[in-house]
This record gives structure tokens, sequence and C-alpha cells, in this order.
């Protein structure tokens, strides 16, 4: 693995619109992966292998629960934080951000928000802390961008639930020792359940074979006949629009993350061309080179404003499902094209694992289908703006 020697894009100044908190958080986090990560992701991703001994790390830093109140374990940061550490760990690996991300939004969120206070305390500190991994069971074998079509389900049985029921593609799932289980009581009502490992009937088999991601543990939450204690339920909200409220947290995060792969790509793309000598000169000084990368800082740097924009309005609680997903969409999409295009430039050396950009273009791949594909994220966009829904 050659030396990480990235340095950040900030082509339009932004850092004058962070505060001190913000890039101090950010720094903390950059230095982090450049000493933690990067030094054995290759390797790790190699061997499909999540590398868990960054878990203690990832919570030192601020990734689980950035946003959570210090009274429940959290760091009790702003949303531009949080965005900034997913930013600063998907430049070291998407995989990572995903299991961090998971954990913030999809985790700790749900019980803070729609959790009541005996819950939150029993699961939030443990879970900012590390000691405790959770993971988030939405998608179904027969149901992903449908979620509202879910068949899993839970019956009332007077002392407890029976829950029933598998969810698949869950990030954390193998080692996970909390799940927040989405599921359909007798009423067809969504609820979110909080399930334990341990519990009889309840396994979590790992999903292998994957090209993507594959320094993040997936696997798949299976439901037979486990009773849930009813103090499991989150009482405070329900309905799929509790579960989607979780996605719109995660998907900010993405769009943040997102950044952060595709800055990598754009550095080492960059110092590459400037380094590899064809005809005499750099690659960097032929036209068709300076195009790529003159493209890439472009979409790096409306991307940025972008997901700054979004924060403020986070931070305001005025940003809506809709502008979510566009961020989420764009970044994304921005990302694997800068990924794709960096390869390029580096040529055969582009698919070695000497360097991050292969790794980060299968990644992608991942990024731009998982938290609402990138045609539903067009369609929530069109709904918005038309006020007419093509889901229907």
């Amino acid at each position: 693995m050659r030396p990480d020697l990235f340095e950040a894009p900030d082509y339009y100044n932004l850092d004058a619109l962070l505060t001190d908190e913000h890039k101090l958080v950010r720094d903390a986090a950059r230095q982090w992966v450049k000493r933690e990560v990067s030094p054995i992701i290759e390797e790790y991703s190699q061997k499909a292998k999540f590398p868990k001994q960054l878990i203690k790390g990832l919570s030192e830093i601020g990734a689980f629960g950035s946003y959570i109140p210090l009274e429940y374990g959290g760091a009790g940061l702003d949303q531009i934080s949080y965005g900034l550490i997913m930013q600063e760990i998907e430049r070291g690996d998407s995989g990572i951000r995903s299991t961090a991300s998971v954990q913030s939004s999809l985790v700790m969120y749900p019980i803070w928000k729609y959790g009541n206070d005996t819950q939150r305390k029993k699961y939030l500190p443990k879970l900012a802390s590390g000691e405790w991994m959770g993971c988030f069971g939405l998608t179904e074998p027969d149901h992903g961008s449908n979620p509202s079509g879910m068949v899993t389900n839970f019956k009332d049985k007077g002392d407890h639930y029976l829950l029933n029921g598998a969810k698949m593609w869950i990030s954390n799932a193998p080692f996970a020792q909390v799940a927040v289980v989405w599921a359909k009581d007798e009423n067809e009502r969504v609820y979110g359940l909080i399930v334990e490992r341990g519990m009889e009937g309840f396994t979590t088999p790992e999903t292998h074979n994957k090209w993507s991601l594959r320094a993040s543990a997936t696997g798949e939450l299976i439901f037979d006949n486990v009773k849930v204690p009813k103090a499991n339920l989150l009482p405070n909200k329900s309905g799929l629009g509790a579960a989607l409220g979780c996605l719109d947290s995660a998907r900010f995060g993405i769009a943040w993350g997102a950044i952060g792969a595709a800055m990598d790509c754009y550095d080492t793309a960059l110092r590459y061309s400037k380094e590899r000598m064809q005809f005499g000169k750099p690659i960097a000084q032929f036209q068709l080179q300076q195009k790529k990368l003159a493209e890439m800082i472009t979409e790096i740097t409306k991307a940025q404003l972008l997901t700054w924009r979004l924060g403020v309005l986070k931070n305001e609680e005025k940003a809506t499902s809709a502008q979510i997903s566009m961020a989420k969409r764009n970044n994304v999409e921005m990302a694997i094209n800068i990924a794709r295009e960096a390869r390029q430039i580096l040529g055969g050396m582009g698919i070695s694992g000497e360097y991050s950009i292969m790794r980060h273009a299968m990644n992608l791949e991942s990024v731009i289908t998982y938290e609402g594909t990138h045609d539903i994220h067009l369609l929530i966009t069109g709904l918005d703006i038309t006020g007419l829904n093509a889901f229907k």
C-alpha cells in the first residue's frame, strides 16, 4: 500500500464557511483515517473481511451518534459535523462509512427519536461507545424499493410479541448485538422493534461473494417465532414514515460520504498524472487529462456546495426528504463517474490494489443502489416538483 498523501481539494475555499469546531472534528477524522484505515484497508478489502479493530477508533472520532445528545453518550455535534465525519471515513472506504452510518442514522437515530427514555438509556451509551454494534432491518428478499410491501410481521401474544420474517442486505448484521427491525402488526401498521442477539429464533447469516463493500460485513436477519419483549417496541412513532425518517438521516450522511470517495479518486489521479511520464512529459500536461481533472474538481466543488447548504438546512430542521434525495443521488453519481475517469487516468495501474480507485469504484456501485436506488431518488424529485406520484 502506498503512503497516504491525500490533500483535500477546496477549490471555492469552503473552509471559510465552516466553524472552528467543524474543522477540528473533520481534521481529527482525517488524521485517524490516514493513520488507522489507509494502511490496512486494501488488505481487508482483498480478504473480504471487516476490520473490527476500527470500531473503537470510530467511536473516539464521534462517528457513532455524532448528533446524539451527550446525556446518551453521543458527541452532541451538529449535522455538518456529522457529514464531515462521514466524508472523511468514506475517503478511506465506503464500507467503513457504511458501518458508521448504520450505527448512527439507522440504529441510534430511531432509538433516540422514536424510543422512550428507558430505551435511550439502555442502548444509546453502549452503541455510542462501540461496545454494542447495531443493524437496521427494512429491506426484504422481495421488497426493496417498495418497503410498504414487507411481509415481516409480529403478533401480540399477551406478555410479548412473536416476530416472523426475514431481511436481507443488512450492513453489520453478522456481528450486531442489536437490530432495529421494521415489521407489520396484525393491523398492517409498521412499527420498529429492538431485537437483541441471543433471542431464540433470531439468526444473522453472513452474505458472501460480494464484489463491492468487501470490507463491510453484510448479512441477513432471520426471525423464526422470535419472542420480543413488549418493552422493545419503539413507541413514539409508527408507520412507514418512521423507517423512512431514519433513511433521511442515512442518506444525508451518504451525500457527504460520497464526496470523500470522489476526493480520494481525484487526489490520486491528480498526483499520478503529474508523476507519470509519457511522450517526454507528464500526462497532466495533455489536454484530455486536464479535461478529466478539471471536470472532476468542478463536480466535487458543486457537490460540496450542495451538501454544505443541505447541512445548514438540516441544522435548522428545514431540510426536506426530497432535498436529501437530490443530494444523495447527485453526489453518488458524481463520485462514481469520477472514480471511472480517475481509473482511466491511471491506465492499467488503476485496477491495482496499490491504489484506492478501483476499490472506490466497486464500493460506489453499492452506494448508488442502497438507501434508495438512483432511479427511485429521481422519482422522489419528480414527485416533489410535479405533485404527481409515479409510484402508483
